[in-house]
């Protein structure tokens, strides 16, 4: 079952040159795999939201008390 939205678009590129329904899909197949890829992000960062607003909770309070020490970036 198709939604009022993808009829739409085949409809649209059914009209056109089957060059470019080649480039139009190649399109929507990267859009898309862009479009998934951001969805992963969003998921994995929403499951350590959390995390990251509790360790930078723990970094800011130990930079108040003094604790906290520059980076050393030659050892990592």
């Amino acid at each position: 079952m198709s939604s009022p939205a993808i009829t739409t678009v085949i409809a649209m590129m059914e009209s056109l040159p089957e060059t470019l329904q080649e480039q139009v899909a190649e399109h929507l197949r990267e859009y898309i795999a862009d479009l998934e890829d951001e969805r992963k992000w969003d998921k994995s960062f929403k499951k350590t939201q959390q995390q990251l607003i509790d360790a930078a909770r723990r970094a800011k309070k130990e930079i108040a008390e003094g604790k906290a020490k520059p980076l050393d970036y030659d050892r990592l």
